[in-house]
This record gives C-alpha cells, structure tokens and sequence, in this order.
C-alpha cells in the first residue's frame, strides 16, 4: 500500500509543477476500484502533461505551432506553442457531418493529419464500436486551421461501401489511419486496421485522395495476431529515422472499462514498436518477433499505479537541436476512466542501437 500511495503523490506533485489538472473524479465515482491490475512498474517515466482532453491525439507542427486534431464532432483541431499547452480551439476539419454515409458522421474517429506538397490532408475513421462497417476518409486544405477544408470521402471502405468486397477490404476494419511516404521511391502509403486481421498499408494514388489501382490495391499486411482468439491491435503510426522505418501500434484494452474488474495486468493498452528497413516490412521487434506473428517491442505502458492503458500513439521527428517526441492519450487512475478522461501526455524518445526507449525529461538530439 505504501508504494502504490507514494507514487500517487509523486504524480500528483509532478502534475502541479508541470501544468493545471482536470478536476479529481469523487471518491463515490471510484469506489470499489479495482487497484490490483494498476501496474507500479517504474520501467516507463511519468509523462510530461499535455493538459488537454484528447482521445487518439493527432500533433503537426508547422509555422512555430503545434497543432492538434483529436476525435470529436467534425475533428476539432487546437494549436499551441508548446506541447503542454495552453492550447486554443482554431476551429474543425469538417464544417458539417461527412459526406461518408455510414454511422457516427458528425463525429469522426482518430484523424491523422499530414502535410504534402504545401497542402494538408486530414485522414479520419468512420465506424462504431465492434463494427467492421466502417471507412476511412479524406479531407484537404492549404491551412491547418478550419475554414477552408474539402471533404473528399472514402479512401477506403470495410464491411460496406464501394469495393468494401475486395482484399484486403473484406477481411480488415477501415479505422485508425496513418501516413508514411516510402524514402526511395517517394510512393505514399495509407496504414489501416484494428482488431479483425490487423494492421495493413496500401498505395495512395499521387493526389493522396484515393487507393493507388483502387480495384487490385497493392496492399501488405503488416501487423497481426494469428493464434489468438482476440486480436487487439490498432492505432498504428509509422516514422523513418535512418536507416530504418518504425511501425508503431497500441495493443490491448483501450477504453470502456469496468471499475470493478480491469482486464488483467498488461492486457490494456501499451506502445508497441518494430522496425525494417522497408517501409513494407516485414517488421521485427527488438527480440527478432514479426510483428505479422504477434511481436512487437514494448515502448511505454502503464506505470507508478497511476498512469494507465496510453496509446493512440504519434511520434514527432525533429532534425534539428530537439529529440523525437512520443505523444499518446493515457488514463489517469486518481481521474476516471471514461472515454472523455483521457488525457495528452508525451515524453521524449532516446535511441538505443536503434531502438526507441521513452525518457523523463529533455533529452537532446545527440544526447547519447
């Protein structure tokens, strides 16, 4: 008991010297919490607060800001000067609901923004939860700000919806998109998935507003977990730092949670990573697991009893004097455990012999 209570007041202290909390859930709203699947494990540091409400957080920096797009009606975008706030509201990426006609259109799922060739391109999910129903689309605009975004539609459809029969479409879920464009050949590629047969990539067409040969698409699956019963991967994101190409995915549990039994230590959410030197793969782990069988190095999970089940992760890469930056949502177990308690936190990324590792603090780019 005693370590468990002086980890919460070490993050409590952290948290005041950092930036303001959200209000403390009641005692009543936590009763009869069950504690014991709170991981105390002091292997990850406590992250440096975001202070901002964000469910699958999405970061950009251009022009001295970061922005920030986050799931929410018609994907909400804040900005800010620096990671931990404060940040103001610079309006939505969509004026109405999207022109998608599935379910949940007003309010879309965890976008991924991107600039390219001085445009910017906003992929976002539509779906529900246990649904293979879902897409994933695609809006545009020469501003990061609302105001001025097209909404272009699917890029890609499961379950229903156009070509939604064609592999790897008819065995996948079109939710959680991602972005990466290849080194040497510049093609860009879509990444897609959760859960149903994992997390796949396809060729975008040069306007990045369609499938590249929609009806045969080039696609590569990336990462899977074949023997087990439920195959919880998703959220992935994908980096290039030379030489190699690092696919990140949250794995577990993310979110509904009953107070009274947590899924077992370690089966909520955490950060998971492998490399190639591919941006196809195939992906290993730091212990030479493939990422298609189930492998994926651990980077940052719950930790000091009080941070719990982080993912929807996205990795900063900065070549100038600042390191990588890791940025995820994560649970704070003195707040709640609702969907709209999950909070931005990030950490700093040190590599060692390639390998991404979260540290406390700042961490220069050359730091060793």
């Amino acid at each position: 008991m005693l370590p468990s209570i002086i980890s919460v007041l070490f993050f409590l202290l952290y948290a005041v010297n950092a930036v303001p909390m959200a209000p403390r859930a009641s005692a009543s709203a936590l009763s009869g919490l069950d504690t014991k699947s709170f991981s105390k494990t002091k292997d990850y540091p406590l992250p440096n607060l975001g202070n901002i409400v964000a469910h699958d957080p999405n970061i950009l920096q251009y022009d001295g800001y970061f922005y920030l797009y986050k799931g929410g009606v018609h994907i909400p975008i804040h900005r800010a000067r620096n990671l931990s706030g404060p940040w103001e509201q610079v309006g939505t990426v969509l004026d109405d609901s999207s022109v998608i006609p599935k379910q949940n259109r007003s309010r879309p799922w965890a976008p991924t923004t991107i600039q390219h060739d001085n445009r910017f391109y906003c992929f976002y999910a539509i779906s529900e939860n246990g649904s293979r129903d879902s897409a994933i689309g695609v809006a545009s605009s020469d501003t990061p700000v609302g105001g001025n975004w097209t909404d272009h539609g699917a890029v890609v459809n499961t379950g229903k919806g156009d070509l939604s029969d064609i592999y790897p479409y008819s065995v996948s879920n079109a939710i959680d998109g991602a972005f990466i464009t290849d080194q040497e050949t510049g093609q860009s590629h879509l990444l897609y998935g959760s859960y149903w047969h994992g997390i796949f990539s396809v060729p975008l067409a040069d306007d990045l507003l369609s499938v590249k040969t929609p009806k045969t698409p080039n696609a590569t699956n990336l990462a899977y977990i074949p023997d087990a019963k439920s195959k919880p991967i998703e959220g992935s994101f994908m980096t290039y730092k030379e030489p190699y190409y690092y696919l990140w995915f949250s794995h577990g549990k993310c979110c509904h949670f009953d107070i009274h039994a947590f899924p077992p230590m370690g089966d909520e959410y955490s950060i998971r990573v492998g490399r190639s030197e591919s941006a196809t793969g195939p992906f290993m782990d730091k212990d030479g697991h493939d990422t298609l069988k189930g492998g994926g190095t651990i980077v940052y999970g719950s930790n000091h009893g009080v941070v719990y089940a982080p993912g929807g992760v996205g990795v900063l890469i900065n070549n100038g004097s600042d390191a990588d930056v890791l940025y995820y949502h994560y649970l704070n177990t003195t707040f709640g455990f609702a969907q709209g308690d999950a909070h931005l936190g990030w950490n700093y990324l040190h590599y060692v012999n390639g390998w991404p590792v979260a540290v406390e603090g700042y961490v220069h780019a050359n730091g060793k």
